[in-house]
């Protein structure tokens, strides 16, 4: 096991950190960890998916876009 140490923080995170707890006698460190490996992304965007999201936001910009009702019609769905 790695080195201890202690952090702080308020009782408010404290609070917020107990309602994230998956079951009651879950440690402060394991919600932490889930967490963070929560928020680190291993497979950043490739280039291509990036190019792909630039457009739809171009699209949308431009006004681009149909409502699902507008596309429930067009393909016969209503």
């Amino acid at each position: 096991m790695s080195g201890v140490t202690s952090i702080r923080v308020s009782t408010d995170m404290r609070d917020r950190l107990t309602d994230l707890k998956v079951h009651p006698k879950e440690s402060y460190e394991d919600v932490i960890r889930r967490l963070v490996e929560t928020a680190v992304d291993d497979e950043p965007l490739s280039d291509a998916t990036i190019r792909g999201i630039e457009e739809s936001l171009a699209d949308i910009k431009a006004g681009r876009v149909y409502s699902l009702e507008e596309v429930a019609e067009e393909l016969g769905l209503n």
